[in-house]
């Protein structure tokens, strides 16, 4: 037998504000476990827009004066430079 997930049903749920919530507040214990375990400053940026969700934690994060630095910092981040 062959697995057809169910799009549609997994469309809807995930369009609920609950989902939407739930993957902010994950996002935010991961944040919270962060900071107790190095004691870093860490922040949660998320996005919940009607049609996808993203959450991220941002580590010992700086913001810059303008955007352009905050982008920077942001990609440094990503790459895993200091």
């Amino acid at each position: 037998m062959k697995f057809r997930p169910n799009r549609s049903g997994i469309n809807s749920l995930m369009k609920t504000p609950s989902s939407g919530a739930e993957v902010r507040r994950i996002a935010e214990r991961i944040a919270s476990a962060a900071t107790s375990t190095t004691g870093g400053d860490f922040r949660v940026d998320s996005a919940l827009g009607t049609h996808r969700w993203r959450a991220a934690v941002i580590g010992n994060y700086t913001k810059h004066g303008d955007a352009e630095g905050t982008r920077r910092a942001l990609l440094g981040g990503l790459d895993g430079a200091a």
